[in-house]
This record gives C-alpha cells, sequence and structure tokens, in this order.
C-alpha cells in the first residue's frame, strides 16, 4: 500500500534493508555496547564510499560524503536498545536474553543505511556535504549529549540536522510534523526519606516513611492541579518506592523515584522548585526529614520553525497530503536528538509504524516490532531531503 511512496532505487535495496534490520535485532545491545552494531554500520558505510569516523562517545559512528561545495546537512540514528525480555517469537527475536529493539532502532539504523546507500550511488542528486550520524545510548544515557562533546559538530559541521522515530498508533507511513517544543524535557527526581525505625505493633514510638511516601506521593499530583497554568504539560510520575523488609517492621528510610516531563522550561523550573518544597514541608509535618537530588536528564526537544517548515514541503511534495498527519501534537515522551537541536536547528520527525499487533503495539514494550513496511517509505524521504537541502 506504500509502494507508491517509494524510489525505484530504494525498492530494489528492500530485501537487504530488511535482512539489515533482522539481524540488528537479532543482536541487540545496550547504550554504549553497541559494538556489534557499530562495527556493522562502520563497515557497510565504507563499503558505500564514506568517510567513516568510528569510536565518537565510546561506540558512535559517522559517515560523510562529499560532492562538490555546498551546504551541509545531518541525518541521524539511534542504535541502542533496551533492558526488556522480548515476548514476540518472532524468527528474528533477540538472541541476548533479557535485551531487546523494543523502540525500533534497529529500523532506524536500517533505514538511514540504506538511504546513505543511494545517495552514494547516485551523487549527481546532490551538491554539498552529507553527515550520516549513529548515535548510541539515546535511552536514557544521553548519548547525543556525548557525541556533542566529544566535538560532533565541530569535526563535521552542519547546517541543520534532521532525525525521525517510528511512531504506534498512527497509520504506516504516515508522516507528522510539529514545529516548537515537540518532545517534553524528562527529569529524574531521587527521594531518600529519613524516618525512625520500629516495631509495626507500636508505631507511635517511630516515624514510619512508608506514610510519609504515600503523603508526597498524594501531594505531588497537587503540583500540577493548583501550580501550573491548565494550558500547560506537566507530568509527574512516582516511578519507584522502595521501604521496608518485614509487614511487622517500620523501616528507618524509604526511597522515592519520579520522572517529570515539561514541555516548558519556564514551567519546568517552577515543578522543579514546587516538588523539592512539597516533599520537604511534607516530611517535616510527620517529624521525618527528606533529601531531594533533582536531575535533568534530556532538555525540551524544539523543532526549528524554518527547517520544520522545509522537512513538512517535501514530505507533502513526495508523499501526497494523504500520507501527512494533519496538526500532529507535541508527545510528552523525551528524546536526547533534543541536544542536537540545541547546538543545530533541524526537525525531528515521526512517522507512524502502524495501528494493530506488534507494529501497533507501544513502545518500550515486549511485544512491539518495527514495521518493515516503513523502511523504503523513509529511506526515500530522506533521499528527497538530501535532494531539496542540497540541491545540485
Amino acid at each position: 500500500m506504500l509502494q507508491h511512496n517509494v524510489l525505484l532505487g530504494i525498492a530494489a535495496f528492500k530485501d537487504e534493508m530488511i535482512a539489515i534490520r533482522h539481524k540488528i535485532h537479532s543482536n541487540p545491545e545496550l547504550s554504549f555496547e553497541e559494538t556489534e552494531t557499530s562495527t556493522l554500520v562502520a563497515s557497510l558505510l565504507e563499503k558505500y564510499g564514506y568517510q567513516v569516523t568510528r569510536n565518537i562517545a565510546k561506540t558512535g559512528v559517522v559517515g560523510q560524503l562529499k560532492n562538490g561545495d555546498g551546504p551541509s546537512i545531518g541525518l541521524r540514528a539511534d542504535m541502542d536498545a533496551l533492558p526488556i525480555h522480548e515476548a514476540t517469537s518472532l524468527s528474528y527475536a533477540s538472541q541476548n536474553k533479557g535485551k531487546m529493539h523494543a523502540c525500533g532502532h534497529d529500523g532506524h539504523t536500517a533505514t538511514l543505511l540504506t538511504a546513505a546507500r543511494y545517495l552514494a550511488e547516485n551523487r549527481d542528486l546532490f551538491k554539498g556535504t552529507i553527515n550520516v550520524i549513529f548515535q548510541p545510548a539515546e535511552e536514557g544515557y544521553a548519548g547525543a549529549e556525548k557525541m556533542i562533546q566529544e566535538g560532533l559538530f565541530e569535526k563535521f559541521p552542519c547546517d541543520a540536522i534532521f532525525g525521525f522515530h517510528n511512531w504506534p498508533g498512527f497509520e504506516a507511513g504516515h508522516f507528522g510534523f510539529h514545529a516548537g517544543p515537540s518532545m517534553a524535557s524528562a527529569d529524574t527526581v531521587k527521594i531518600t526519606i529519613e524516618g525512625k525505625g520500629g516495631h509495626g505493633a507500636m508505631p507511635h514510638l517511630s516515624v514510619d516513611p512508608v506514610v510519609v511516601a504515600s503523603s508526597i506521593v498524594m501531594a505531588l499530583q497537587t503540583i500540577v492541579a493548583r501550580n501550573v497554568n491548565p494550558l500547560e504539560t506537566t507530568i509527574i510520575t512516582a516511578g519507584t518506592i522502595h521501604a521496608g523488609s518485614a509487614s511487622n517492621i517500620i523501616p528507618n528510610e524509604a526511597h522515592m523515584e519520579l520522572t517529570v516531563r515539561n514541555l516548558n522550561p519556564d514551567v519546568q523550573d517552577i515543578v522543579e522548585q514546587r516538588i523539592k518544597d512539597t516533599v520537604e514541608y511534607q516530611a517535616k509535618s510527620y517529624g521525618a526529614t527528606a533529601k531531594v537530588e533533582y536531575i535533568r536528564d534530556y532538555p525540551l526537544l524544539n523543532n526549528s520553525e524554518k527547517e520544520t517548515a522545509f522537512a513538512e514541503k517535501v514530505g507533502r511534495e513526495f508523499l501526497g497530503n494523504d500520507y501527512i498527519i494533519q496538526d500532529f501534537k507535541p508527545i510528552t515522551a523525551s528524546e536526547d536528538f533534543a541536544f542536537m537541536l540545541q547546538k543545530v536547528p533541524g526537525c525531528y520527525v515521526f512517522v507512524g509504524n502502524g495501528l494493530n499487533g506488534a507494529q501497533g503495539c507501544s513502545l518500550h514494550n515486549a511485544h512491539y516490532d518495527f514495521n518493515d513496511e516503513i523502511l523504503p517509505v523513509v529511506a526515500s524521504y530522506w533521499v528527497k531531503l538530501v535532494e531539496a537541502y542540497l540541491k545540485p
């Protein structure tokens, strides 16, 4: 159904593209451990004729292709997997126990490799420099930031940068574009509550940190309800609470971890302070104390206006309006491509992975699978984007 959105040259690579994706899927590697994946990527890029630089941020790879003087463009794909036990029963399911490509980075990598090959074989399509960036450690370890710290954009200057993420729940091969704040910032909050342990049958002689933690969880929800403008987006989720060892023992401590998401940096500042105040004073009201470690992990992903308009224009002209998701909304998940967009203008594009089955299954789910049918569509889109940006 998506064949009319595929370049003939890309269609010829489809079987090989799927084979690469399946190979990576069956051998998932966690953040900064992507040694075999990066070796495969680097060897293929060298075969295609790229100047390849390895070991940026440990396992990152950049391939550069030049054709005369002109602008420079960056295309980025992530390579790491997640610590999840795969439950798909696919013929190419993970062979590495407890590791899985449950976010589609295998598809992101295979797609960019195919686009890179096509562009190398059709250099008359562009004039300038292409930098294909294969990034490690997107899943919580800020591999993008580490590549930048190791001189990514000094070594490989880009006038604009683009990336994409597959997105279950949207029709396969349909593209979503959103200018401005498009994915939320991600903060982690680590809380230690110090009470006074004792016998569960004599709670009046103790200060129960479990009760304090429970009160804090409920009080945190009032920050969103009563401190944040209802038209803004903020999420506070208590993901872990750990305390105690037996039903009749009141422990000395309780430990909590929160994830906090915002689509506005000013609101992010307010929320951070209110969390710290709420935790401190809730603990005090019970006679306990609390320590808060507030960590800003990933910043807001902010798509630049000009580059997003350009990316969408290419999409509409190549795919047709029927394949553009109208009024695509910001997403409260987070993405470390945001670090790259802080340094270089660009756009992060979303592509529907499908509505049903493994392709419609949520990301980070043991039953998820990247949709092979969108591989040639996205690879073709990358080619058209580069062709339009680096007009010969």
